[in-house]
């Protein structure tokens, strides 16, 4: 029978955010390691190769990028992390280790039911057209939201 120590902390579930979301399953502490975030290591020029995993919406991805450049695709071998929503006030940071490996840590205490977030501080190479900003509207729905998923020190 399972016991709250290898039950996981979250689930996931239809989020009002975007498509699916995940949501404490009980209350996660303040720092708490919450998920790893995992997925095919790759590089960019393949990442970009691959079909878009929404047809319809080809800049939705679960790339995640290293320090390195080396690219997580969630896409392939994911987990649940990759259905953690982006909030412009996020209740959850992403922290890469000496290894490589990303964590997705609580930034506060997180109440059973509260969808967990993290800032996707999405950047892009070259001019942001209105277009393109539009291709990534925010919808987190926080009181200081941005409007956008691109990092508010890389846009122009």
């Amino acid at each position: 029978m399972p016991t709250a120590k290898n039950t996981p902390a979250y689930i996931v579930r239809n989020s009002v955010i975007h498509g699916r979301g995940v949501f404490a399953r009980r209350t996660i502490r303040k720092g708490s390691v919450v998920i790893e975030y995992r997925g095919d290591r790759t590089t960019w020029d393949e990442a970009l190769e691959r079909s878009p995993s929404d047809p319809d919406n080809p800049t939705h991805t679960f790339f995640f990028e290293l320090s390195d450049g080396t690219i997580i695709d969630a896409g392939i071998r994911g987990n649940a992390a990759r259905w953690i929503n982006h909030s412009c006030e996020p209740n959850c940071e992403t922290f890469e280790d000496d290894d490589g490996r990303v964590f997705i840590e609580a930034l506060r205490t997180i109440r059973a039911g509260e969808e967990l977030t993290y800032d996707y501080k999405l950047s892009l190479d070259g001019r942001v057209s209105k277009k393109t900003r539009a291709e990534y509207m925010c919808r987190c729905g926080a009181t200081r939201c941005r409007g956008s998923l691109l990092d508010k020190a890389k846009r122009a």
